[in-house]
């Protein structure tokens, strides 16, 4: 049994908010009647849903199944009460209605899975599945043994235990680190929350991969077809529902060991200087940093202007003073002049 509402949405007729309003406006009738109540439930196989008058039917449905590589500033929603751009912007051109399995969040990237199989979907996102996702993080400044451990042994926010199945580093820049943070259960916004507790603010986060399935070869914005068999494969569930523990992602790239090489020179990741570039204040930090740019390109660009011109000035003067001894000498030179 599956409640109406969740039926029409699985039926690619609409939204499961907008299915509720249409109940609500008596669009909706089941096995003759018109329904108005939001927790009616319906046996897909034996009712007959109508909407608008139009009989539905999930069977008729084609099944989609899309990879998505999510870009940054997009939203992981169908639709956004403030105007900004979804995931759903990006496959206008996909006919059948899908919607995101599981979320990423406007600042977050990568790898992101779009479907009308409900079923695959929640066995997907079910913490019972125990998929691993692996997530790629560059962080402010340099993270330290100390807190590399901190990160591993994972955070309580808000009477919630946050643990990852593994954290490392992965790349060291002069000023930020990258760092890839594996989880099972992944939990809403996990790496930000453990990374957060810890006074850690977060650059960039790419999801990578989901069980064996990984973002490689697709580029930011684009997406792929899959079918559902090769999605299975790819994740690594196998026949009965569990999921192959062996066919997990594993990046080429190598651990950076902070015992023998150690943390960058530079500013700790902890440090409290950074958290102007956290979610709350990213936009505004950005807008002023980059308010800061045009002024100082455009105080270079007006000091070369006026180098430039200096120099053209005194080319002038030259040039100039050239022309006049020139005269002055075709002329016979300066006559004395007598002054009375």
């Amino acid at each position: 049994m599956l409640r109406l509402q969740k039926y029409i949405a699985d039926c690619g007729i609409t939204s499961r908010r907008k299915a509720e309003e249409l109940i609500a406006q008596g669009r909706v009738s089941v096995n003759g009647e018109v329904v108005r109540q939001l927790g009616t439930k319906v046996n897909p196989e034996e009712d007959a849903v109508m909407v608008n008058g139009q009989a539905i039917d999930h069977r008729s449905v084609a099944k989609v199944y899309l990879v998505m590589n999510k870009p940054r500033c997009i939203m992981t929603t169908l639709e956004d009460p403030e105007g900004r751009k979804t995931v759903i912007d990006l496959i206008k051109e996909v006919p059948e209605r899908v919607y995101p399995v599981g979320r990423l969040d406007y600042l977050s990237e990568g790898l992101l899975l779009l479907t009308n199989d409900g079923d695959l979907a929640n066995q997907i996102i079910h913490p019972s599945a125990n998929i691993t996702k692996v997530y790629e993080v560059k962080v402010f400044g340099a993270v330290t043994e100390a807190l590399l451990k901190k990160l591993r042994g994972g955070a309580t926010v808000d009477g919630i235990e946050l643990t990852p199945s593994a954290v490392r580093v992965i790349k060291q820049l002069p000023t930020k680190t990258w760092i890839e943070f594996r989880l099972t259960e992944g939990k809403n916004r996990e790496i930000r929350k453990i990374c957060e507790a810890y006074g850690i603010t977060i650059d960039k986060l790419k999801r990578v991969a989901i069980g064996g399935l990984s973002v490689d070869g697709i580029s930011p914005g684009s997406y792929r077809y899959i079918t559902k068999a090769q999605l299975q494969r790819a994740i690594g569930f196998n026949k009965n529902g569990t999921v192959n523990e062996d066919l997990e992602y594993w990046s080429g790239k190598k651990s950076v060991s902070l015992k023998l090489k150690g943390a960058q020179n530079c500013t700790s990741a902890d440090d409290k200087a950074f958290h102007k570039f956290r979610k709350g204040d990213y936009f505004k930090t950005v807008a002023e940093l980059k308010e800061r740019k045009e002024k100082e390109a455009k105080e270079i660009r007006t000091k070369a202007y006026e180098e430039k011109e200096a120099a053209h000035q005194a080319r002038q003067k030259k040039k100039k003073d050239r022309q006049r001894k020139k005269s002055e000498e075709k002329n016979g030179g300066v006559h004395a002049q007598f002054v009375k």
